[in-house]
This record gives structure tokens, sequence and C-alpha cells, in this order.
């Protein structure tokens, strides 16, 4: 049997990154594990120092239960180099390059409008985006 992953990304602003990737992917707040009510019980039976608290973090899941968690944390040293991995974000559909593209290039522009920002595009393939913190991403299409 196959691993499940996880997938954490370390930042300043956690509420501003789950904003950003919940538009991204489309995945919601994940509810706190059983039987626990909230994160703040939930986080409570660690042994956690004082400032660390729920809204440190946010924790975001596929509502259809397929793709992998993710976990946003603020952590206090800043972001210094490139990311040595990246989410890659498929576009679904199908059809010829130029629709393919199109769908590509339709999706960069609305995750700009949510904080994004472009960095490179490789037209026709791919475009390599940051989200609102510089954590680098690709749109691409979903394959066929």
């Amino acid at each position: 049997m196959a691993a499940k992953i996880d997938l954490t990304l370390d930042c300043a602003n956690a509420r501003l990154l789950a904003d950003f990737w919940k538009t991204a992917l489309g995945y919601i707040d994940e509810p706190p594990p059983a039987p626990f009510k909230t994160r703040e019980e939930w986080l409570a039976q660690f042994d956690l120092p004082e400032d660390d608290s729920a809204d440190g973090g946010a924790w975001l899941c596929d509502p259809d239960g397929v793709g992998p968690r993710l976990s946003i944390l603020t952590v206090s040293e800043p972001k210094t180099a490139k990311n040595r991995l990246h989410i890659d974000v498929r576009v679904p559909g199908h059809g010829g390059p130029d629709e393919r593209w199109a769908r590509i290039k339709a999706e960069s522009e609305r995750l700009v409008k949510a904080g994004g920002a472009v960095l490179e595009e490789f037209d026709g393939h791919h475009v390599v985006m940051a989200d609102p913190e510089g954590n680098e991403f690709c749109i691409a299409a979903a394959s066929v």
C-alpha cells in the first residue's frame, strides 16, 4: 500500500496563504480531528509554546477527499531561497494545444487576481507563479 502525503507550507501569514490556496485549489478548511470540536481544543493536547495558537496555522483539505491535505504554518524565519519542492496546479479539460494553453492562461490570470504573481511563462506548456508570500508553483494542463 502506498503512503499518503500531506503538504506543509511555512509562511508569515497563515490566513493570507490559506485564502489564496483555497481559491487556487478549491480546498476548504479541514475540520479538527475527532473527537475535538475546534482546532484550539486539538492543539491543547500538545505541549506547545505559549505563543503557539490555532491562529498560527491553517489546515485545508480537498472537499472530495482526493488531493493531499495542506497545512499552512506561521514561522518566524523568512523565505530565503527558491522552493526545492513546489505544487503543480493542473487545470482540467481536453482539447488541442491552443485550448489547453488558453485554460492555463485563464487560470494564471484568475490567480493573479487572488494575489499571486506570474514569474515566467513557457508558451504553450506552463506558467510559473508565486503565491502572495513568494512560494513558487506552476499552472499546467491536466494529463489526458
